[in-house]
C-alpha cells in the first residue's frame, strides 16, 4: 500500500515507521503527554515497541501511521494514525495522536485531523471517521466536537489504564454526508 504524504502550509504527514521514529524520543519522554492513554511512549524502548505495533497493524492494513513535522517550527511534533481501519464497511478511527506540549493549542493538530478527515473521505472514500476519547479527557473531547465529531455514545469501563484504572471511552463519529458542511464550516 502506497501511502502519500499528506501536507499543507502547517503540516506535513509522512509515515511512521523504524527509520524515523527516533525524532520522537524527546517529546515521548514529555510528563502527562499520554496520560488519558493505555499506551506507554515515555522510554525509548516503550516508543520503539509503540512503533513497531503501528508499524505491523500497517503491514495487515488496519492502520496507516503517520509521524506529524510542524512547518511552522520546522521540527517534528509528535505522531497519529488511522486505526482499525475496515475496508469492507469503509469505516477508520483517527486516534493514537499525541504532540509536544509546546504544540499543544497552537491549531497545529486541527490542521493534521483536516489533512486526514480530507483524505479519509475524499481519497479514500469511506463513509465514516471515528474517534475515540477517555471520558475524563475533556480537552480532547472538545477538540473533536470542535471539528465536527458527533458523541455516539459512552463504552462504560471499557479500558484498561496502566495504573489500573478502568476508563470510560467516548465514541464520536463524522459521516461522508456530512465532511462538505463541517469542511466549509470548520477548516476554511
Amino acid at each position: 500500500m502506497t501511502i502519500p504524504t499528506l501536507e499543507n502550509n502547517r503540516v506535513k504527514l509522512t509515515l511512521l515507521g523504524m527509520s524515523n521514529y527516533k525524532h520522537l524520543i524527546d517529546i515521548a519522554k514529555e510528563p502527562n503527554l499520554v496520560q488519558y492513554s493505555p499506551s506507554k511512549i515515555d522510554t525509548p524502548e516503550d516508543l520503539k515497541d509503540y512503533v513497531q505495533t503501528a508499524v505491523d497493524n500497517f503491514y495487515n492494513k488496519t492502520a496507516i501511521p503517520f509521524i506529524i513535522f510542524d512547518k511552522q517550527a520546522n521540527t517534528y511534533a509528535g505522531c497519529t494514525r488511522f486505526g482499525y481501519i475496515n475496508w469492507h464497511n469503509k469505516v477508520l478511527h483517527i486516534g493514537w495522536t499525541w504532540i509536544g506540549h509546546q504544540f499543544q493549542g497552537t491549531g497545529l493538530n486541527k490542521q493534521v485531523k483536516y489533512l486526514m478527515l480530507k483524505y479519509a473521505f475524499e481519497t479514500l472514500k469511506f463513509d465514516k471517521v471515528e474517534f475515540r476519547a477517555d471520558e475524563r479527557n475533556i480537552r480532547s473531547r472538545k477538540a473533536i466536537e470542535n471539528i465536527g465529531g458527533t458523541l455516539e455514545g459512552i463504552l462504560r469501563k471499557d479500558t484498561l489504564m496502566l495504573d489500573g484504572f478502568k476508563r470510560s471511552t467516548c465514541c464520536y463519529g463524522i459521516l461522508k454526508e456530512e465532511w462538505g458542511a463541517i469542511k466549509k464550516r470548520v477548516f476554511e
